[in-house]
């Protein structure tokens, strides 16, 4: 379906706001960006999203959050986005997309149960995943209840605001430079902030990394630790994929979750530290 999307031109040359925007890396390959929490994919279709992956027409997030997502974990809540505004501008090559996060949503039960807290229970549903497809014709009780007792099913609900989260895309053919400005928020309780780099689970199947560890669908690990000097997200035979890079002054974790019907991301995140005001790294585009 085609997007109703005002130009990006003004007659003074300054960034227009818009809802939505696709900005095009090759002849196949897109980045879209929107100012409501579309798509409204799985449990998250209340929050905001970062730049999503568009491949022949079809966006391939899933339940990912897209590249460029910020979430804040504070000592008595973690704060998500379900408002922004978003401003773009054309450049050879490329375009620079400015999207404003308010930080206003809280998550009720939990998130991905929890994707930035609870490792063992990451653990668990990711061997659930594993024993689902090994056995999915003999289901005596479906993954859907099942998901439902432990609590993954969440609501997020509308907070007070806790700030804004400016976050610049920069898009440079096959490369996103992306740059989060943290001076607007509050300060008092944040603990940690997060930069999600995710998409869709079902694509994107093969890890590797500068070390040589080579990973696919559930033996990518639910929330573990990234060695090298970069890592990379693949379609299994590697026509397509996304690099990041590790960062001072930041942690890069990997993972992977599919559960029909309930998940379905893969990502590349970054843990920062509350001291940072500004957090800058890049995404490369592979295969484009």
């Amino acid at each position: 379906m085609a997007l109703n999307i005002p130009s990006t031109r003004k007659p003074d040359g300054k960034p227009l706001q818009v809802y939505a925007h696709t900005c095009s890396i090759s002849r196949s390959v897109s980045l879209r960006v929107y100012a409501s929490t579309q798509p409204l994919n799985g449990k998250i279709a209340d929050l905001q999203k970062g730049l999503i992956l568009v491949i022949d027409g079809a966006e391939a997030v899933g339940e990912g959050t897209g590249f460029g997502l910020p979430v804040l974990v504070y000592s008595d809540e973690t704060y998500f986005s379900g408002t922004s505004s978003v401003h773009v501008s054309q450049r050879d090559g490329g375009c620079i997309i400015r999207k404003e996060f308010t930080m206003d949503r809280v998550a009720r039960n939990s998130f991905r149960n929890v994707t930035l807290e609870n490792r063992a229970a990451r653990t668990f549903i990711a061997h659930l995943s594993e024993l689902y497809q090994k056995h999915r014709r003999f289901r005596l009780l479906t993954l859907k209840d099942l998901t439902g007792r432990m609590s993954i099913g969440k609501a997020f609900l509308e907070a007070a605001s806790m700030g804004r989260v400016t976050v610049t895309y920069t898009v440079d053919e096959s490369c996103i430079t992306v740059k989060a400005d943290f001076k607007s928020l509050e300060k008092r309780g944040l603990e940690k902030i997060f930069m999600l780099n995710e998409q869709g689970s079902r694509l994107f199947r093969k890890y590797d990394d500068s070390q040589g560890t080579e990973l696919t669908d559930n033996k990518i690990g639910a929330w573990d630790k990234v060695g090298g000097e970069w890592a990379c997200l693949k379609t299994l035979g590697g026509e397509l994929g996304f690099r990041l890079w590790r960062v001072k002054n930041s942690v890069l974790r990997r993972g992977r979750e599919f559960l029909e019907g309930s998940l379905d991301w893969v990502g590349l995140d970054y843990e920062i530290g509350r001291g940072n005001d500004v957090f800058e790294y890049a995404v490369d585009v592979l295969g484009v």
